[in-house]
């Protein structure tokens, strides 16, 4: 059995890997699983509003899941994770990948 992911650990290695591998500010593709339920999906939504994100969604075969890609400009590798974290901490049952 694989042992549980740090959190803290996650977030370090991905700031440290956007810093080497982007100029920032630039374009970041971010891509969530969650359980198909409106207020999920609206939640997201609201997350990245006001930011001129491209928000795209699709449902699973058997509608259960429904993946949502954001495709937004952010300004450096804190800021990604900032809305990361904010979408862990407010949309239950969520999946980051």
């Amino acid at each position: 059995m694989e042992p549980a992911r740090d959190p803290e650990e996650f977030y370090k290695k991905l700031k440290s890997q956007l810093h080497d591998t982007s100029l920032w500010p630039s374009e970041y593709l971010y891509k969530f699983i969650v359980p198909t339920e409106a207020e999920k999906i609206t939640m997201i939504h609201h997350i990245f509003d006001n930011m001129g994100a491209v928000i795209k969604t699709r449902q699973s075969k058997n509608g259960n899941y429904t993946s949502v890609s954001v495709n937004v400009r952010m300004k450096n590798p804190d800021a990604v994770i900032e809305k990361y974290r904010k979408v862990g901490d407010k949309v239950e049952g969520v999946i980051s990948l």
